[in-house]
């Protein structure tokens, strides 16, 4: 039984944050993979506007090359949205069977668990790996009302504080600030030639 991490975002674009959380995240779960998911279509946001979805796996086969841990999973860009994680995960555990999925997040995210799409479901499909992210509060015993079994389903990593966002970086590049070091350099250098997030 293999463990495999599952990253989900919308990875626009992805910056080193996502890579060193995740590598942080397979040294401490013991994955033999991470598997990021480029989300095509994600529910919270669909009025937002996206880069399209192949520039932005394109983005990440750029980021990831060189790590044999990581890979990228197409399974919500190549169906239609939107797009739950829920869905998302059955989807892996369909791919995968018998191997134990772990669900990397932020520590924001879980804090608004009890609003997504099942969180009773995905939290029996998956353990719960949340890495803290700075001005939010992440405690094992969260949400016990409405989701009693998911202390015993969550894991909270100890990885460094990054603050780093995708929306701060298109911000700085739409300004015509600098974005190097982070982004990894092969992704700067696409995002350069196909002029993307230019004001």
């Amino acid at each position: 039984m293999a463990r495999i991490g599952i990253l989900g975002g919308t990875f626009d674009p992805p910056h080193v944050g996502h890579l060193i959380l995740a590598e942080y995240a397979a040294d401490a779960l013991d994955l033999m993979r991470v598997l990021f998911v480029p989300a095509a279509d994600p529910p919270h946001k669909r009025e937002e506007h996206k880069t399209p979805v192949e520039q932005r796996i394109r983005m990440l086969q750029l980021a990831v090359d060189g790590n044999p841990r990581f890979s990228i999973s197409r399974v919500d860009a190549d169906r239609p949205g939107p797009h739950y994680s829920v869905d998302m995960i059955r989807l892996i555990q369909a791919e995968n069977p018998g191997d134990e999925l772990y669900f990397l997040m932020g520590g924001d995210s879980l804090n608004n668990l009890p609003q997504w799409y099942q969180p009773d479901v995905l939290i029996k499909l998956c353990k719960l790996a949340v890495m803290a992210r700075a001005g939010s509060t992440t405690l094992p015993d969260m949400h016990t009302t409405v989701l009693p079994e998911l202390a015993e389903r969550l894991i909270i990593l100890d990885t460094p504080m990054i603050e780093i966002s995708s929306t701060q970086i298109t911000e700085r590049l739409a300004l015509g600030k600098s974005v190097r070091y982070l982004v990894p350099d092969s992704v700067l250098a696409y995002i350069q030639s196909c002029h993307l997030y230019e004001s």
